[in-house]
Protein backbone atom coordinates (compact mmCIF):
# COMPACT_ATOMS: atom_id res chain seq x y z
CA UNK A 1 0.00 0.00 0.00
CA UNK A 2 1.32 3.43 -0.99
CA UNK A 3 0.71 6.26 1.50
CA UNK A 4 0.48 9.78 0.17
CA UNK A 5 0.08 13.03 2.11
CA UNK A 6 -3.49 14.29 2.07
CA UNK A 7 -2.50 17.59 0.47
CA UNK A 8 -1.77 15.72 -2.78
CA UNK A 9 -5.44 14.88 -2.93
CA UNK A 10 -6.82 18.34 -2.35
CA UNK A 11 -4.83 20.50 -4.77
CA UNK A 12 -7.28 22.12 -7.21
CA UNK A 13 -10.19 20.47 -5.36
CA UNK A 14 -11.74 23.53 -3.72
CA UNK A 15 -14.94 23.14 -5.67
CA UNK A 16 -15.36 19.45 -4.90
CA UNK A 17 -17.13 17.99 -1.91
CA UNK A 18 -15.38 16.47 1.08
CA UNK A 19 -16.85 13.14 0.01
CA UNK A 20 -15.17 13.39 -3.41
CA UNK A 21 -11.84 14.32 -1.84
CA UNK A 22 -12.04 11.44 0.63
CA UNK A 23 -12.86 8.99 -2.14
CA UNK A 24 -9.86 10.15 -4.15
CA UNK A 25 -7.61 9.89 -1.09
CA UNK A 26 -8.71 6.30 -0.45
CA UNK A 27 -8.19 5.42 -4.10
CA UNK A 28 -4.62 6.71 -4.01
CA UNK A 29 -3.94 4.99 -0.68
CA UNK A 30 -5.10 1.69 -2.16
CA UNK A 31 -2.94 2.12 -5.24
CA UNK A 32 -5.97 2.36 -7.57
CA UNK A 33 -4.21 4.64 -10.04
CA UNK A 34 -4.93 4.42 -13.75
CA UNK A 35 -2.16 3.85 -16.24
CA UNK A 36 -1.65 6.12 -19.25
CA UNK A 37 -3.85 4.15 -21.64
CA UNK A 38 -6.67 3.95 -19.11
CA UNK A 39 -6.52 7.73 -18.69
CA UNK A 40 -6.66 8.14 -22.47
CA UNK A 41 -9.66 5.84 -22.64
CA UNK A 42 -11.50 7.87 -19.99
CA UNK A 43 -10.87 11.12 -21.85
CA UNK A 44 -11.82 9.67 -25.24
CA UNK A 45 -15.00 8.03 -24.05
CA UNK A 46 -16.03 11.14 -22.13
CA UNK A 47 -15.71 13.29 -25.28
CA UNK A 48 -17.81 10.82 -27.28
CA UNK A 49 -20.75 11.31 -24.91
CA UNK A 50 -21.00 14.95 -26.03
CA UNK A 51 -21.47 14.18 -29.72
CA UNK A 52 -25.02 15.04 -30.79
CA UNK A 53 -27.47 13.72 -33.38
CA UNK A 54 -26.76 14.83 -36.94
CA UNK A 55 -23.25 16.18 -36.30
CA UNK A 56 -20.43 16.07 -38.80
CA UNK A 57 -17.44 15.00 -36.71
CA UNK A 58 -13.77 15.46 -37.55
CA UNK A 59 -11.63 12.59 -36.32
CA UNK A 60 -8.06 13.19 -35.23
CA UNK A 61 -5.38 10.53 -35.07
CA UNK A 62 -3.64 8.71 -32.25
CA UNK A 63 -4.08 6.43 -29.27
CA UNK A 64 -6.51 8.66 -27.37
CA UNK A 65 -8.66 9.26 -30.46
CA UNK A 66 -8.76 5.47 -30.93
CA UNK A 67 -10.83 5.21 -27.74
CA UNK A 68 -13.02 8.14 -28.81
CA UNK A 69 -13.82 6.41 -32.10
CA UNK A 70 -14.58 3.11 -30.38
CA UNK A 71 -17.16 4.80 -28.16
CA UNK A 72 -18.64 6.61 -31.18
CA UNK A 73 -19.02 3.24 -32.90
CA UNK A 74 -20.93 1.96 -29.86
CA UNK A 75 -23.16 5.04 -29.81
CA UNK A 76 -23.86 4.66 -33.54
CA UNK A 77 -24.93 1.06 -32.94
CA UNK A 78 -27.23 2.39 -30.20
CA UNK A 79 -28.95 4.72 -32.68
CA UNK A 80 -26.84 7.89 -32.97
CA UNK A 81 -26.79 9.27 -36.53
CA UNK A 82 -23.63 11.18 -37.45
CA UNK A 83 -21.12 11.46 -40.28
CA UNK A 84 -17.38 11.83 -40.06
CA UNK A 85 -14.32 13.05 -41.89
CA UNK A 86 -10.88 11.90 -40.86
CA UNK A 87 -7.34 13.22 -40.59
CA UNK A 88 -5.81 9.83 -41.37
CA UNK A 89 -6.45 6.58 -43.17
CA UNK A 90 -6.02 4.78 -39.84
CA UNK A 91 -8.87 6.64 -38.13
CA UNK A 92 -10.99 6.51 -41.27
CA UNK A 93 -10.74 2.73 -41.53
CA UNK A 94 -11.53 2.28 -37.85
CA UNK A 95 -14.68 4.42 -38.07
CA UNK A 96 -15.84 2.90 -41.38
CA UNK A 97 -15.40 -0.63 -40.06
CA UNK A 98 -17.56 0.37 -37.10
CA UNK A 99 -20.40 1.51 -39.32
CA UNK A 100 -20.08 5.30 -39.09
CA UNK A 101 -20.87 6.96 -42.47
CA UNK A 102 -18.00 8.81 -44.14
CA UNK A 103 -18.60 12.28 -45.62
CA UNK A 104 -16.66 13.60 -48.62
CA UNK A 105 -13.99 15.91 -47.21
CA UNK A 106 -13.70 17.65 -50.59
CA UNK A 107 -17.42 18.53 -50.63
CA UNK A 108 -17.65 20.24 -47.23
CA UNK A 109 -16.68 23.69 -46.00
CA UNK A 110 -17.52 23.33 -42.30
CA UNK A 111 -17.28 20.66 -39.61
CA UNK A 112 -19.35 20.77 -36.42
CA UNK A 113 -16.61 19.50 -34.14
CA UNK A 114 -13.17 17.92 -34.43
CA UNK A 115 -11.86 15.78 -31.57
CA UNK A 116 -8.14 15.14 -31.47
CA UNK A 117 -5.29 14.42 -29.09
CA UNK A 118 -2.03 16.25 -28.42
CA UNK A 119 1.55 15.33 -27.63
CA UNK A 120 1.89 18.40 -25.40
CA UNK A 121 -0.47 21.21 -24.39
CA UNK A 122 0.21 24.21 -22.16
CA UNK A 123 -1.97 26.56 -20.12
CA UNK A 124 -2.61 28.75 -23.20
CA UNK A 125 -3.69 25.62 -25.07
CA UNK A 126 -0.77 25.87 -27.42
CA UNK A 127 0.06 22.38 -28.60
CA UNK A 128 2.64 20.16 -30.20
CA UNK A 129 0.91 17.56 -32.36
CA UNK A 130 1.89 15.16 -35.09
CA UNK A 131 3.26 12.19 -33.21
CA UNK A 132 1.07 10.02 -35.43
CA UNK A 133 2.28 11.76 -38.58
CA UNK A 134 -1.06 13.37 -39.52
CA UNK A 135 -0.37 16.97 -38.47
CA UNK A 136 -1.17 18.65 -41.80
CA UNK A 137 -4.56 16.98 -42.19
CA UNK A 138 -5.26 17.48 -38.49
CA UNK A 139 -4.64 21.21 -38.84
CA UNK A 140 -6.91 21.42 -41.89
CA UNK A 141 -9.75 19.72 -39.99
CA UNK A 142 -9.22 21.85 -36.88
CA UNK A 143 -9.33 25.07 -38.90
CA UNK A 144 -12.47 23.90 -40.73
CA UNK A 145 -14.31 23.13 -37.47
CA UNK A 146 -16.65 25.25 -35.39
CA UNK A 147 -15.08 23.64 -32.33
CA UNK A 148 -11.97 21.61 -31.60
CA UNK A 149 -11.96 19.43 -28.49
CA UNK A 150 -8.60 18.11 -27.34
CA UNK A 151 -8.45 14.85 -25.37
CA UNK A 152 -5.31 13.91 -23.44
CA UNK A 153 -4.05 12.05 -20.41
CA UNK A 154 -2.58 14.21 -17.67
CA UNK A 155 1.03 13.57 -18.70
CA UNK A 156 0.49 15.67 -21.85
CA UNK A 157 -0.24 18.86 -19.88
CA UNK A 158 2.99 20.86 -19.59
CA UNK A 159 4.19 24.23 -18.34
CA UNK A 160 6.19 24.87 -21.52
CA UNK A 161 6.24 23.17 -24.90
CA UNK A 162 9.36 21.58 -26.27
CA UNK A 163 10.26 18.38 -24.44
CA UNK A 164 8.41 16.36 -27.06
CA UNK A 165 9.94 16.54 -30.56
CA UNK A 166 8.22 18.91 -32.97
CA UNK A 167 7.20 17.15 -36.20
CA UNK A 168 7.25 19.17 -39.41
CA UNK A 169 5.89 17.81 -42.68
CA UNK A 170 8.18 18.30 -45.67
CA UNK A 171 8.03 17.48 -49.37
CA UNK A 172 10.23 14.59 -50.49
CA UNK A 173 11.36 16.71 -53.46
CA UNK A 174 14.54 18.55 -52.53
CA UNK A 175 14.37 17.30 -48.95
CA UNK A 176 18.12 17.71 -48.45
CA UNK A 177 17.92 21.44 -49.12
CA UNK A 178 14.83 21.80 -46.93
CA UNK A 179 16.48 20.01 -44.02
CA UNK A 180 19.63 22.11 -44.47
CA UNK A 181 17.55 25.29 -44.11
CA UNK A 182 15.85 23.90 -40.98
CA UNK A 183 19.23 23.15 -39.42
CA UNK A 184 20.65 26.55 -40.33
CA UNK A 185 17.87 28.09 -38.24
CA UNK A 186 19.25 26.11 -35.29
CA UNK A 187 16.65 23.35 -35.28
CA UNK A 188 18.29 19.94 -35.21
CA UNK A 189 16.52 16.63 -35.65
CA UNK A 190 16.09 13.70 -38.03
CA UNK A 191 13.81 12.24 -40.65
CA UNK A 192 11.29 9.88 -39.11
CA UNK A 193 11.67 6.22 -40.04
CA UNK A 194 9.57 3.10 -39.59
CA UNK A 195 10.64 0.02 -37.64
CA UNK A 196 12.25 -1.44 -40.77
CA UNK A 197 14.30 1.77 -41.22
CA UNK A 198 12.31 2.88 -44.29
CA UNK A 199 11.40 6.57 -44.31
CA UNK A 200 8.02 7.26 -42.76
CA UNK A 201 5.56 8.61 -45.32
CA UNK A 202 2.45 10.55 -44.36
CA UNK A 203 -0.94 9.81 -45.92
CA UNK A 204 -0.14 12.75 -48.19
CA UNK A 205 3.02 11.02 -49.46
CA UNK A 206 5.29 13.46 -47.64
CA UNK A 207 8.02 13.04 -45.00
CA UNK A 208 8.22 13.95 -41.31
CA UNK A 209 11.27 15.68 -39.88
CA UNK A 210 11.24 15.53 -36.06
CA UNK A 211 12.93 18.52 -34.42
CA UNK A 212 14.43 17.90 -30.99
CA UNK A 213 14.66 21.19 -29.14
CA UNK A 214 17.64 21.83 -26.91
CA UNK A 215 15.45 23.75 -24.46
CA UNK A 216 11.80 24.36 -23.63
CA UNK A 217 10.21 26.99 -25.83
CA UNK A 218 9.52 30.49 -24.55
CA UNK A 219 8.07 31.70 -27.86
CA UNK A 220 6.74 28.80 -29.94
CA UNK A 221 4.83 31.20 -32.20
CA UNK A 222 8.14 32.70 -33.29
CA UNK A 223 9.59 29.23 -33.91
CA UNK A 224 6.61 28.40 -36.12
CA UNK A 225 6.90 31.62 -38.12
CA UNK A 226 10.58 31.03 -38.83
CA UNK A 227 10.03 27.45 -39.93
CA UNK A 228 6.92 27.92 -42.06
CA UNK A 229 8.78 30.34 -44.35
CA UNK A 230 11.03 27.54 -45.63
CA UNK A 231 10.02 26.38 -49.14
CA UNK A 232 9.32 22.65 -49.00
CA UNK A 233 8.27 22.75 -45.36
CA UNK A 234 4.49 22.35 -45.58
CA UNK A 235 3.40 22.66 -41.95
CA UNK A 236 4.66 22.46 -38.37
CA UNK A 237 3.19 20.52 -35.49
CA UNK A 238 2.56 23.69 -33.50
CA UNK A 239 -1.17 24.33 -33.01
CA UNK A 240 -2.29 27.72 -31.68
CA UNK A 241 -5.69 29.23 -30.85
CA UNK A 242 -7.64 26.15 -31.88
CA UNK A 243 -8.63 24.15 -28.79
CA UNK A 244 -12.04 25.32 -27.56
CA UNK A 245 -12.33 22.61 -24.91
CA UNK A 246 -9.77 20.40 -23.18
CA UNK A 247 -10.59 17.03 -21.60
CA UNK A 248 -7.88 15.59 -19.34
CA UNK A 249 -7.96 11.99 -18.15
CA UNK A 250 -6.60 11.79 -14.60
CA UNK A 251 -4.88 8.96 -12.77
CA UNK A 252 -7.71 8.84 -10.20
CA UNK A 253 -10.23 7.97 -12.94
CA UNK A 254 -11.78 11.42 -13.29
CA UNK A 255 -11.87 13.60 -16.39
CA UNK A 256 -11.34 17.36 -16.11
CA UNK A 257 -13.24 19.42 -18.69
CA UNK A 258 -11.90 22.92 -19.31
CA UNK A 259 -13.83 25.26 -21.61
Amino acid sequence: MVFLPLYHCIVDEKKKSIKDIAAKFLMLQNGDIMNEDEMKKKAGESAAEWIEEGMLVGLGTGSTVFHFINRLIQRTAEGLHIQFVSSSIQSQEQAKAGGIPLADINAITSIDITVDGADEIDAKRRMIKGGGGALLREKILANTSREMWVIVDESKVVEKLGKHPLPVEILPFGRGATIDKIRKLGFLGHLRTRDDDRLFETDNGNLIYDIQFESLRDDPESDHERLIRIPGLLETGFFFNLASRLLIGRADGTVDQLS
